[in-house]
């Protein structure tokens, strides 16, 4: 099948061609067929199969069959997601498929100024790209009415979730008028997706292309089993293979991620760390020197990571292994993009045990087990699983040697969470972001 069979109108395969995309992905083939006839949609696609163009291009070609002026303030489609990063990805992807097209992009995020956000919208656009936070600030000082809109988009859903932005969902989902198109992606489908879906999507097309919490087939995966305390010693071995070309190291917190950064620059290996403490300059220019080859290993936070869209990334190390399963999927689909091939190395100490056991389970699949390595710990590997409970407690115990912290107001440890704060601060400066062709 190629993009033509889709019934995509000229402008658009124009684009795609200079792009260099001829033939869909599993996701956009069952995806936009629908969308261009106005259904609802459920997309469930592990990330990097292609889901920005499964619902980039048909929005496109509905904006541009039925041309309207744009009104000042309110876009005509909102796409809804939960970082940065992937708020200018999914931008840059609309700016790039309708560069032919007579139609106006605009995307906003927490971290910079509003004015020129502000400004913008006040042109009016067809198509804004909002993060949750900064969308909610607008809406509320009237610089942005959803009352004008005609498709809603919630991408990334299942991680909108997992980082708690259910509420700022629910209040924007509350705004929207009753007479719309509906379009949810997601990478896993855990219960509160489903109900979710069930209340807000009429009618929907479901659109599965993998297993739900599956992940890639042409992504290798180990487990090495050390000691917490080996673990640096451990990552600069592995990184001691040329093979490890293009990085992503992937830490809880964002405290270890500057730590392990600076570990690696003391040991001559370029690296930089992303995550929602660092400001929105210092993040791009992380990302962009990563692209670029400049820097050879980029350490981030889950929440940080999901907006990375990176080919030819060879290696994703889990330095620590994530204490939510779901959050696996997302990080070792950061490579094997594009149709290549990837490998995915999760390091696991004792405290650990439990987190990949959930892995496991949510996956269907055991992780091969690597012991060449010369920190091997078959303490770690034969000894006792604790509870998820006592891992937790016996994690932050290592990490605080006063012991686990009480819970913060709110009920989150350790205060906000990654990213939220950046999302909604309101200091800094940025270019203004509305493009046309």
């Amino acid at each position: 099948m190629t993009f033509q069979d889709l019934q995509l109108i000229e402008p658009l395969l124009k684009a795609l061609h200079h792009s260099g995309y001829t033939h869909p992905t599993p996701i956009q083939a069952a995806a936009i067929p629908p969308l261009l006839e106005g259904r609802d949609l459920l997309g469930c696609a592990q990330t990097g199969t292609g889901k920005t163009a499964a619902f980039a291009l048909p929005i496109l070609q509905r904006l541009d069959a039925d041309r309207k002026r744009t009104v000042p303030r309110r876009p005509r489609v909102p796409v809804l997601t939960p970082t940065r990063e992937l708020a200018l990805q999914i931008y840059e992807s609309f700016r790039t498929y309708g560069k032919e097209l007579r139609l106006w992009h605009a995307v906003i995020y927490g971290g910079v100024g509003q004015s020129p956000q502000v400004q913008a919208m006040a042109k009016g656009v067809d198509v804004l790209v909002a993060t949750p936070g900064r969308l909610l600030d607008l809406i509320n000082q009237r610089h942005v009415e959803l009352t004008g809109l005609e498709i809603f988009v919630l991408d990334e859903a299942d991680r909108m979730l997992d980082m708690g932005f259910i509420n700022d969902v629910r209040k924007v989902v509350a705004m929207l008028p009753p007479v719309r198109q509906n379009l949810f992606f997601s990478a896993t489908m855990p219960n509160e997706i489903k109900t979710l879906s069930d209340k807000l999507l009429k009618n929907p097309v479901r659109v599965e292309v993998t297993p739900v919490s599956s992940t890639a087939e042409r992504i290798d995966q180990y487990v090495m089993f050390v000691e917490s305390a080996r673990k640096r010693e451990l990552l600069r071995h592995v990184l001691g293979n040329p093979a490890c070309k293009r990085v992503i190291v992937f830490t809880r917190t964002k405290h270890g991620a500057n730590k392990v950064s600076d570990v690696l620059k003391e040991s001559g290996i370029t690296s930089a760390a992303i995550h929602g403490n660092k400001s929105q300059t210092a993040r791009q220019a992380a990302l962009d020197g990563f692209k670029a080859g400049k820097i050879r290993v980029l350490v981030a936070t889950d929440l940080a990571a999901r907006g990375i869209d990176v080919d030819g990334i060879t290696h994703v190390i889990n330095y620590e292994l994530p204490n939510v399963a779901e959050s696996y999927v997302h990080r070792i689909g950061r490579t094997a993009r594009a149709g290549a091939e990837g490998v995915a190395i999760s390091f696991c100490d004792s405290e650990e045990r439990a987190y990949l056991r959930d892995i496991e389970r949510l996956t269907g699949k055991k992780v091969t087990v690597d012991e060449s390595h010369p920190f091997h710990s078959e303490a770690v590997a034969t000894g006792p699983i604790l509870s998820k409970g006592k891992a937790k407690a016996a994690i932050e115990g290592r990490r605080d040697p006063r012991g686990p912290r009480p819970p913060s107001r709110g009920g989150r440890p350790g205060g906000a969470r990654d990213g939220r704060r950046s999302d909604n601060d309101k200091r800094g400066g940025g270019p203004p972001r509305r493009s046309g062709r």
